[in-house]
């Protein structure tokens, strides 16, 4: 159930919209992001630094209490290679045990051609996840993939998705588990974040061993059948203690209540700290390390939530032109001055532009109304004059920059530079 919510999410986000407007969409060549309704430009970027610190710390304080729980239950590589790739293997080869019985048996037709076809059928659930990542990335309101005019329409977007799909076939077909053990940072780092009160799925030796069959005499409750070890993601023996490979999937767990049931044996039961240490104490929170990571989680969060309502519906700045700092011409000064606007909206906006900065101070704005379209910046020219002796000391000009609707209008200043005397 938690693969099906998740695999919707992961499939059907990239295509929705909120606003009219794609609900995740990250185009980095034109400096474009959409993030579940809001909007955002290159300016915007500084935000991303809390959103991920907090995101970090948060998935950080989550292992310190419960392990790699986010590697078995909600990482997209996890959730697509067992609840989408491995489903679609059993079915077209068959179950593991005689997958294995054919590969150490004769060479038949069997046996050559149910993996080809698992290969064959491999990319088949392919398209709408290669198409996940040009559909989030691409300005292009269209995948290629939908996009009738073929590829050279949209080379970057058919390069990307023809990467993808090579990288996502080695994957899947054959590297799989590997990214989780050998590649995957978090993986690496998972074993220094764990603390003898971390959550963790454990074996309990002193129930388990020693190992026999169900009516021996002298056994423990573990009949050795390695029902555990076939259903591991990563193939490894959880009776060997806690290891590194250990994503926390519990399927372990689910397997040994399936084989315990028969003979009324209760299996491994709930997770255990350690290597069968007595029941769970989820204390990992509250120890110094955990605390840690959870407070700065929150920090990071709660300045991303600040910095997001915070967020401003355009851009307005003065700015002086390059070149010489004022021209003196028949007994007047002048500065030239540049105001920068940028829609930051999702739909085209007018702005109104009046100098607030009265007499002797003259205003000559070539372009007092400005529409720009979404996420569109213009440059507007601005010239002021003063009498030459009616300057001194300093001097500075406002001036209002005001959207047409629902925006607040906001005031820019400028220094007015000009002779000492």
């Amino acid at each position: 159930m938690v693969f099906a919510v998740l695999l919707a999410i992961y499939v059907l986000v990239p295509w929705l919209k909120i606003g009219g407007n794609p609900a995740v969409l990250l185009d980095v060549a034109h400096r474009r992001f959409y993030l579940f309704g809001a909007v955002f430009n290159a300016q915007d970027v500084w935000m991303a630094f809390f959103l991920l610190s907090g995101i970090g710390f948060a998935l950080v304080a989550l292992t310190t209490v419960a392990g790699r729980v986010w590697c078995g239950w909600g990482c997209p590589q996890t959730v697509y290679l067992e609840g989408v790739f491995r489903p679609l293997q059993r079915l077209i080869e068959g179950p593991r045990e005689r997958r294995v019985r054919r590969e150490a048996g004769p060479w038949t037709f069997d046996r050559i051609a149910a993996p080809r076809a698992a290969l064959v059928d491999l990319p088949g659930p392919g398209p709408w996840r290669r198409a996940r990542l040009p559909r989030v990335l691409h300005a292009h309101p269209r995948a290629v993939v939908d996009d009738p005019g073929g590829p050279s329409e949209s080379p970057e977007a058919f390069a990307w998705m023809v990467a993808i799909t090579g990288v996502m076939f080695f994957n899947f077909a054959w590297f799989r588990e590997q990214t989780c053990v050998a590649i995957c940072p978090y993986g690496r780092l998972q074993s220094v974040l764990t603390d003898p009160d971390t959550i963790v799925i454990g074996y309990d030796e002193k129930r388990g061993e020693p190992r026999g069959k169900a009516k021996g005499e002298g056994v423990g409750d573990c009949v050795d059948c390695n029902r555990c070890v076939v259903v591991c993601p990563t193939g490894i023996d959880i009776r060997n203690g806690l290891q590194l490979d250990c994503i926390a999937c519990t399927q372990c767990i689910d397997a040994c209540d399936e084989v315990m049931a028969p003979p009324d044996r209760p299996g491994q039961g709930p997770p255990r700290p350690g290597r069968g240490a007595g029941r769970p104490r989820p204390g990992a929170l509250w120890a110094p390390g955990g605390g840690l990571y959870a407070v700065l989680g929150l920090m990071g969060l709660g300045a991303t939530t600040l910095a997001f309502r915070t967020h401003t519906p355009y851009e307005a700045n003065l700015l002086r032109l390059a070149g010489l700092p004022y021209t003196l011409e028949n007994g007047n000064v002048r500065n030239a001055y540049d105001i920068h606007l940028v829609n930051k909206e999702s739909h085209r906006v007018t702005f109104t532009i009046d100098p607030l900065t009265g007499a002797p101070f003259a205003f000559v704005i070539p372009m007092a109304r400005v529409t720009l379209e979404p996420l569109v910046g213009a440059h507007v020219p601005v010239f002021v004059t003063i009498p030459q002796g009616s300057l001194h000391g300093d001097a500075r000009i406002r001036i209002r920059v005001r959207p047409e609707g629902e925006g607040q209008p906001r005031t820019i200043e400028a220094p007015f530079l000009g002779p000492s005397r």
